[in-house]
Order: structure tokens, then sequence, then C-alpha cells
């Protein structure tokens, strides 16, 4: 997929206005969660956080046909970077000879980031054939009549925005349920089998993906990298990794299975205290604050005959056409 280069903005949300958003997402979900980080808690984040209408939503969030379920087909789902696997790391004060460095383990999550800013600017160039040069919504490019295919094939404007964001959105959404970002460890010591939590309810500044996709990528990587804690990680899971390894088991490792992972509440880490809950609602508010990235980007990009602001409300409604005059 080819970068597209667009201008660069401050963030549309600063990092309070996103803790106020996750203190209130946690007020309101309920303490013991009935879905899991599958397709179906994919889609319950994401319905949770989009206010888009009914046709729209569903197309971007059903947990079987959903664009941001389309990251977990194969082949997409055996690579580690569309899912932010693989980055484990455990500082030496709780492990002297921990087999991956935290510069190995950073590389894994910056791959992960990769993806999700390259999928942010194919999204902002697909948008562009939503809106005529005069400003005028394309009904033939918005209509939503015959459902979306996601298979990266040219279609639609809609259809392929949709995708982009889905297919950049699933890894950031798995961030939450697959690392230790917003967790609290287990009570007893802390080490390979109980990683520490960092209990963070602010956004990950890792994940400013707007910012990033207007930046060269290696300024970015550089920038992120230097903004990763030392504690924090992901869990090992036996999928490709950035070098195009197959880790053949975990050994020795943080395991995504059964150690980390919160992509069910009956693991072993969303049963500790509200660790699942917390994961849930870190991804919603992220998954906002992404959005609301996203649309900024098109108002900045399309500024001419008010394009970005109608590519926006053609994502959003379900008859583009006759909602976006």
């Amino acid at each position: 997929m080819s970068p597209l280069a667009v201008p660069g903005r401050p963030r549309a949300a600063s990092t309070a206005a996103f803790a106020a958003a996750l203190a209130a997402v946690l007020a309101v979900l309920p303490s013991g969660a009935a879905h899991a980080f599958t397709g179906a808690n994919h889609e319950d984040i994401t319905r949770a956080a989009l206010p888009w209408e009914p046709l729209t939503l569903t197309a971007m969030a059903d947990a079987h046909d959903g664009a941001i379920n389309a990251n977990d087909r194969r082949p997409y789902f055996e690579v580690g970077p569309l899912h932010c696997d693989n980055a484990d790391h455990l500082a030496p004060r709780y492990s002297a000879d921990y087999p991956r460095t935290r510069d190995e383990a950073s590389t894994e999550l910056l791959a992960c980031i990769r993806t999700s800013v390259a999928r942010f600017r194919n999204a902002v160039r697909a948008a562009d054939g939503l809106v005529g040069t005069d400003g005028a919504v394309r009904a033939d490019q918005s209509d939503l009549s015959t459902p979306c295919t996601w298979d990266e094939k040219p279609g639609r404007a809609k259809c392929a925005v949709l995708e982009q964001l889905g297919r950049g959105w699933h890894q950031i959404e798995d961030f939450y349920a697959h690392s230790n970002w917003s967790d609290r460890p287990a009570a007893g010591p802390v080490g390979l089998d109980n990683p520490p939590g960092l209990d963070r309810t602010d956004h990950p500044p890792f994940l400013d993906i707007r910012r990033y996709s207007a930046m060269k990528d290696a300024d970015w990587t550089r920038d992120a990298r230097g903004r990763i804690p030392e504690d924090l990680t992901t869990g090992c899971y036996p999928d490709i990794d950035s070098t195009g390894v197959e880790p053949a088991d975990c050994d020795g490792r943080v395991a995504h299975t059964p150690t980390l992972n919160k992509d069910t509440a009956a693991s072993a880490r969303a049963g500790t205290g509200d660790d699942f809950r917390r994961a849930t609602a870190g991804a919603t508010a992220e998954l906002t604050r992404q959005w609301n990235d996203f649309k900024a980007e098109l108002l900045a990009a399309y500024p001419d005959h008010g394009r970005g602001a109608r590519m926006v409300c053609a994502i959003v409604h379900d008859d583009p056409a006759a909602a976006c005059p």
C-alpha cells in the first residue's frame, strides 16, 4: 500500500480529554464483560465509539462481516503486527535473562503502529472519491445498498474508506486486550507469569496515528520508540512477527495465552481485578479519538468547496446523497 502524504495538524483531542472520556466509559461499563475481544467484542467497542447511522455502523462493526474484523480473517489473522502481538519484554528487575530486549519488543510494537499509519493515509486518499471537485457527494461512490467486500480490490469509495479504517483500527483495539497498558497485576510477585501492569488511563502517546501519518516514517518511528515505556509488554503469540518468523512456542516469554491477554472475560489476566473492563473501556475511548482525528484530517486535507465536511457526512450517513447537500 502506498502511503499518502498529508499536512500535519495538531491532535484533535488532548490527553486530559481522553482521560475524561475513558473515565466516563469506565463508569458505565458493567463490571462483568459478556463478550471477548473476538468479533463480538470488537463489535461492541466499535458501536460504542462511533456515532454513525445504523447501516454504515453495521458495515464497520458487525461481528462476522464488519470491516473492523477483517484482520481476523486468514491470512491476516496469522500476521502478528496486525494484532500488536510479540512486543513482549520484562525489565531486568523482573527477569535478569529475558530473551527479548526492550528495543526488540519496541520494534514489534512499531510494526503494529506502522500498519495503522499506512491505513490512515490510505483512508484519507480513498475519501477523495466520495465527493466531486464541485463539492457534491457522489451517490454512486457512497451507496451501501449492496454490501461491501473487504478484499482490498477497487470498488466504491465508501467501502474503501471503511475497509482502510477498519483494518487500521482493529490492531489499535487489540493493543488494549493484548498489552498491559491499562492492567493492574495480580497479587503476588511480578514476573514471567504475572507481568507488571501500567495502570494507565491516558491515551498511549505512540498511537498518535494522525500526527504520524504526516511525518516521514523514519521520523515518526524515532518519536514513537522514545515514547514506549520500559515496562510495556504485549504477549508472545505463535503468529508471524515483523521479521517473518513464527515462534514455535512462547516458553520463557510473556505469553499471550494464558498469561496476558484479555480476549475473553474468562482469561487469567481478565480475571485480575477489572482488567477486562479497563481494556474494553480503553479501546472504546481510543477508537473515539482515532475517529475524531480522522475527521479532523479530512477537514484539513480537503478544504475546498467544503469537500472535507461532506466526506465526513458521507461516511457517517446511510444515504449521503440525501443527507449531505
